[in-house]
């Protein structure tokens, strides 16, 4: 009797672990967004709460691993900046990553993401986004051949929620604040989370 509950026990586990091999399958498609991104920035007060900004990167990836954001040197302009940051291409400098997955037969594509830009004029203020695992959802048309083999989809009706802080430079020490941020790809609206 022992050996069979023994049995019983080994085929159950067997199963369960072919259903969690089966579930990491299903977000092996690559998704890649090359789109125009609007984001709303709520919160923060005085030169703080002036922020939205429109930006444009390049970025691929698939089963939550994090690569860079390739952003052009011409991929990033703010709406109204106040005196916290200046307007133009080559006034800030514009780092970030992106992490996400795209489940197979549903094409939901949900991650993370986090940039960082940082003021060249006037020096130093540093406007810090982030968007936590989860915070990163939208649509791929990735496929999956029955071999195996996959097509890289692209990324679509995508929004980015999180968290922003500004960090002041030495000259504008009022240039600080905390607030919440919401990003829109493409033709999507925008509206404060």
């Amino acid at each position: 009797m022992k050996k069979l509950a023994f049995l019983a026990l080994l085929g159950l586990s067997l199963v369960v672990y072919g259903c969690g091999s089966r579930t990491i399958a299903n977000t092996n498609i690559n998704t890649a967004s090359t789109a125009t991104w609007e984001a709303h920035l709520v919160g923060g007060t005085g030169p703080a709460s002036e922020l939205d900004f429109l930006t444009t990167f390049n970025v691929q990836t698939y089963n939550n691993i994090s690569v860079p954001l390739d952003i052009p040197s011409t991929g990033f302009n703010f709406f109204n900046v106040g005196k916290c940051f200046s307007t133009g291409f080559d006034v800030v400098t514009v780092t970030g990553t992106a992490a996400y997955a795209t489940t197979l037969g549903t094409d939901q594509v949900i991650g993370q993401m986090n940039m960082v830009v940082t003021s060249l004029t006037p020096a130093g203020n540093v406007l810090t986004l982030t968007a936590p695992q989860g915070g990163l959802t939208g649509i791929s048309n990735g496929t999956t051949t029955s071999g195996g083999t996959t097509t890289t989809g692209t990324l679509t009706n995508a929004v980015a929620v999180g968290t922003w802080t500004l960090a002041p430079g030495a000259s504008t020490p009022d240039c600080t604040g905390t607030g919440t941020f919401v990003m829109c790809q493409g033709t999507a609206t925008c509206t404060a989370p």
